[in-house]
């Protein structure tokens, strides 16, 4: 696209919008600077986030609006992004509709019930809850407190017409307004009392039925007396059912993140007078370049463009600081008609409570991704996707991933991990010992390929039928060889393929962490795979095994490193000889200081493995 001019570009906060040849909106932001902003995206191409450079070259034209500051510039960004949804922003993924606890204020008589999808005037709303159960649990036990009505519209006129209330009303968990057991204002305040219970103000209710009980007790009305003790024991569980976290003036959001760098999941927690009463995640399809501050920005943008049913809390922790925290706090503030504060919390409660809700989200992460590569119908789909964008001749049934761990050069290692018709195949997963100088990843990659490959070569050569062995470990060669990481280690793969007379039989790429891009052979830049599509789920998750698996075979070699004993290496002392003998002698420095008789005399310990055991510590003294 043409730059416009730049002495038109004014230098006031606003809104931009990039549109494409067809006149529709592809990416909003917003500016405290519209020139400032505006001029990083017309810098050369090579200095851009490859998202952003697409985004760029996909563009016709670009279009912005002046407001007054940069909240307003912050409100309308959120509107057009609403009203567009831009294929180059940040797009939310909800994947479930989560259910709240509403009660209809607006009707005569007042109902609780559990609502899902788009909210309506005149009904008040808590949770959201994760499960829907969840609600009906506690809407249970506070019906023996708050006997309101839970029936559907037609069931009431049905039972006002016959004159008979409902079993509800027999089990003493309706009022029964209905048939006019209980008149309108007594009924609105048993609402009001619900209302209050479910908003966190709990003590207040609390209070209140242990005076009614004993006024009862005192007066000789033991009925009453007991029925009021059954209320406060049911509203004491539903207490107990909302976990304290917090000082009970505190309203708080707490926001936990975990993610890569496709997608975020996204967890949050909503306290009300110092108790958890909701909670809800979703997951953001990282579309747009987004540091941790930038995507903390399009969270608060998600959950408070519109009002939370929930309301606006005095405070929000979040994991990272957003990267324009003063307009934020000044946007939620004035939709909050208050100060709010947002924080990243430190120590303490908070910030435990933090960690909680982040692992929340990071368990929420792993089942969203287990649920996308289990499904067979997304496999079949992600490996025909595969053979597509990377011109196969055939679907990679088998795919080889390949990746390198060590510490400053030290305790190399490599690992091969194998996806089978989209699934991880772990008796089929290898790790090597790589034997280099120094901090090479060329090196060792080059080896541990050459090393797989050769038994490939070396197992395909031997007749079975003659020998009657059974195939090695190596015996089947790959659809698609992966390398964890861009150009050079992909180059590296090529290179030993070649060597070996496999390039026109094995496929190889490699898969850069960074921007997630995709490198072949022939090809100075990336595959483009398109975003979100399975095929790159698909290669992000066998290159992140292949990294965990690496990662945890280098741990485990450092480990036995640091914990190697001096008594390794003597000819027959195994792992169990060795305990017994410093156990009998009492550590390892005794049996460095025992002399030969000491070692023989030991009725579990050969002649010859003592003798050995000596000499290893004695070298100077005759055998």
């Amino acid at each position: 696209m043409r730059r416009p001019a730049a002495g038109t570009i004014p230098e006031d906060p606003g809104s931009y919008q990039f549109k494409d040849a067809h006149g529709q909106v592809i990416y909003v932001g917003k500016a405290s600077n519209l020139r400032q902003r505006l001029s990083n995206y017309f810098q050369a191409p090579h200095n851009l986030h490859p998202r952003t450079r697409q985004m760029v070259e996909t563009a016709e034209s670009v279009e912005w609006t002046i407001v007054r500051n940069e909240v307003e510039a912050l409100i309308l960004e959120y509107s057009l992004i609403k009203r567009h949804q831009p294929r180059f922003n940040v797009r939310l993924r909800d994947d479930k509709s989560y259910p709240f606890l509403a009660v209809t204020v607006d009707e005569q008589w007042p109902r609780a019930t559990v609502m899902r999808g788009h909210k309506r005037k005149g009904t008040r709303y808590f949770g959201p809850y994760a499960h829907a159960y969840a609600i009906r649990d506690t809407l249970d036990l506070l019906l023996r407190s708050f006997p309101i009505r839970t029936c559907s519209a037609a069931k009431f006129s049905q039972h006002q017409r016959l004159g008979r209330p409902c079993l509800l009303f027999h089990i003493e968990k309706c009022a029964g307004p209905c048939v006019g057991e209980i008149e309108e204002t007594p009924y609105r305040e048993l609402v009001r009392e619900l209302c209050d219970f479910l908003a966190g103000d709990t003590d207040e209710i609390i209070d209140r039925l242990e005076s009614e009980m004993k006024l009862a007790a005192t007066e000789l009305e033991f009925e009453k007396a007991a029925r009021l003790r059954d209320r406060l024991m049911a509203v004491r569980k539903a207490v107990e059912k909302q976990q304290m976290v917090a000082e009970k003036s505190e309203d708080i959001d707490v926001i936990g993140i975990a993610d890569d760098e496709l997608e975020a999941s996204v967890q949050m927690f909503f306290v009300r007078k110092g108790r958890v009463v909701g909670r809800k995640g979703f997951v953001l399809d990282k579309v747009e370049e987004l540091t941790p501050g930038k995507l903390v920005d399009r969270i608060l943008e998600s959950v408070y463009g519109d009002e939370p049913v929930t309301g606006y809390p005095k405070q929000v922790l979040v994991p990272y600081e957003p990267d324009h925290v003063g307009t934020y706090e000044e946007w939620l503030s004035y939709m909050r008609g208050s100060r709010v504060q947002i924080r990243v919390p430190q120590r303490g409660d908070k910030r435990a409570l933090m960690e909680t809700v982040e692992k929340n989200a990071g368990e929420q992460f792993t089942r969203h991704r287990m649920k996308r590569a289990s499904d067979h119908n997304t496999r079949s789909r992600a490996l025909t996707e595969l053979q597509h964008v990377l011109e196969l001749p055939e679907a990679p049934l088998r795919i080889e991933c390949y990746d390198m761990a060590h510490l400053q050069g030290t305790d190399y290692v490599g690992s091969m991990v194998v996806l089978e018709d989209g699934l991880p195949n772990k008796r089929e997963y290898r790790r090597f010992k790589v034997h280099v100088e120094g901090n090479d990843d060329y090196a060792a990659m080059e080896e541990v390929l050459t090393r797989r490959l050769q038994a490939y070569i070396e197992q395909r050569d031997r007749t079975i039928g003659e020998s009657g062995d059974r195939p090695s470990k190596f015996a089947y060669p790959p659809q698609l060889l992966m390398v964890d990481g861009g150009k050079g280690q992909m180059g590296v793969a090529k290179r030993v393929v070649d060597r070996l007379g496999l390039g026109d039989q094995i496929p190889v790429a490699g898969l850069a962490k960074r921007f997630e891009e995709v490198y072949v052979p022939g090809r100075s830049s990336p595959v483009e795979i398109q975003r979100g599509s399975e095929a790159l789920f698909m290669l992000q998750r066998i290159r992140d095994e292949a990294h965990r698996f690496a990662n945890s075979f280098h741990r485990e070699r450092r480990s036995k490193r640091m914990t190697a004993s001096s008594l390794d290496g003597i000819r027959g002392l195994g792992e169990a000889r060795k305990k017994q003998l410093v156990k009998a002698l009492g550590g390892v420095n005794a049996v460095k200081r025992a002399e030969l008789d000491d070692l023989q005399a030991l009725s579990f310990l050969p002649n010859a493995v003592a003798q050995s055991v000596y000499d290893k510590f004695h070298p100077d003294q005759p055998s």
